[in-house]
């Protein structure tokens, strides 16, 4: 029987607390068949677009959402959401404190998604390599949280934008078996720097001439479990 065959180790895992907010490093984390615990787990919507299908307010309206900085917490009493939120300016909230909604924008509110919400996917996988691949055709020092990551994998071996050749496998990856179903295609949102929330449209346009729009990979869970920084990346024969 042919053995899984070791294609990396875990470099960094990225939690999203509240959609298009910034990521939260993580040493260790739970991955239930939804995705990372406490992962886009809120969002802040437009009550004027409530309807259209695509309510959020993200980094496309609001740049500078990258630094808002989420803290995902297990909630100790009733009235506590679980999350807090810093703002640029230092000051911190909890997540439906309706003094951060009126910061955010008129119309704005905080709402709890149980089970996430997610562009494709409860899982997006990249490799430190595709990275660096990218930063060479864009002559750049990529920040890897600009194309935010879940699970951020060091591979091992020469092979340029290596987890394209995981696609339709299987994963392994602590007590965490996943999936890699699809490629991820590539949006605006790249484009912001996440610490300055400054933009290179030439981002987005080198993925898009040179990748056809994809970056990373989107995957589902096959079996939960835990995943710490360190762990070996497996892949299934």
């Amino acid at each position: 029987m042919t053995s899984p065959v070791l294609v990396g180790r875990v470099a960094a895992l990225w939690r999203h607390p509240v959609k298009s907010m910034a990521s939260e490093a993580l040493s260790e984390v739970d991955v239930s068949w939804h995705g990372l615990t406490g992962d886009r787990r809120w969002a802040f919507v437009r009550d004027d677009v409530a309807r259209n299908g695509f309510p959020w307010l993200t980094i496309r309206q609001r740049p500078d959402l990258v630094r808002y900085r989420p803290t995902f917490t297990e909630p100790d009493r009733p009235d506590s959401s679980g999350v807090t939120v810093a703002t640029p300016s230092g000051k911190e909230f909890d997540v439906l404190d309706p003094v951060l909604a009126a910061e955010l924008g008129v119309g704005v509110r905080a709402m709890k998604l149980d089970r996430g919400t997610f562009d494709a996917l409860p899982l997006s996988l990249l490799t430190t390599r595709t990275v660096a691949d990218l930063g060479t055709l864009v002559d750049a020092d990529l920040d890897i949280r600009r194309f935010r990551p879940n699970l951020v994998v060091e591979a091992v071996g020469d092979a340029e934008f290596p987890e394209d050749a995981w696609v339709g496998r299987g994963l392994r990856i602590g007590g965490l078996r996943m999936r890699a179903d699809r490629r991820d295609k590539r949006c605006a949102i790249v484009n912001v720097d996440p610490e300055t929330a400054h933009r290179d449209p030439g981002i987005l346009r080198t993925v898009a001439r040179e990748r056809d729009l994809c970056l990373g990979v989107y995957g589902s869970v096959v079996e939960p479990g835990r995943v710490a920084v360190g762990d070996a990346v497996l892949l299934d024969p």
